[in-house]
């Protein structure tokens, strides 16, 4: 996880100019139509801070978070808000969110740890709260290019979280990148419910 934390550190402004813009808006009807406006969302490893800019600029209350000091600095200059300087396995909050966004976050998480930081995640979480993740599709891990990434599909993805018997899955969607150039990229997402 620190050599994906630092990769994010020194390339964190070309991977703002690369993401700041890709339309999302499938993604966030995907997520958003769970939630009641003025819901209270974690926006999970925000990256440049785009996501959380939507959800802020369309009335909810949104706390980013992200390990990268240089996202984190580059995401509150774009929401106009402070973003949280935390690692996943830092989050400490309890009972707090509607609803969290972990958008092409979680799958820097290993298969090791990922147990832990579910865990986490089902406590900073209310009671029936939603939570969004994303991953490239497939079901391995690998270190690529100076970050980790964990791939999960269906089944894979259904065995892990049998071990969370707090979740329940909701709804999947399987989706085709959406920024230039990389479209043959598949991402599996998910709506998970805290039980």
């Amino acid at each position: 996880m620190n050599e994906t934390i630092e990769y994010y550190n020194k390339n964190a402004l070309d991977f703002y100019i690369n993401t700041k813009d890709v339309d999302m808006q499938k993604l966030y009807d995907f997520f958003l139509k769970y939630l009641e406006k003025g819901a209270k969302i974690l926006d999970l490893g925000c990256g440049s801070g785009r996501d959380a800019k939507h959800f802020l600029d369309n009335g909810y209350d949104v706390v980013a978070l992200d390990a990268s000091i240089e996202m984190v600095r580059l995401s509150s200059e774009l929401t106009g808000r402070k973003t949280v300087h935390k690692t996943f396995n830092e989050l400490d909050y309890e009972n707090e969110f509607d609803a969290i966004w972990a958008c092409a976050s979680l799958l820097h998480v290993s298969r090791k740890e990922i147990d832990d930081i579910l865990y986490k995640i089902s406590r900073a979480l209310k009671p029936n709260g939603i939570l969004f993740a994303s991953f490239k599709y497939g079901d391995k891990e690998e270190f690529r290019n100076g970050r980790f990434f964990n791939f999960y599909e269906e089944k894979s993805f259904r065995e892990l979280i049998n071990n969370h018997q707090y979740f329940e899955i909701v709804e999947t969607l399987i989706t085709k990148d959406v920024r230039q150039g990389r479209e043959d990229e598949i991402w599996f997402s998910v709506i998970l419910r805290k039980i």
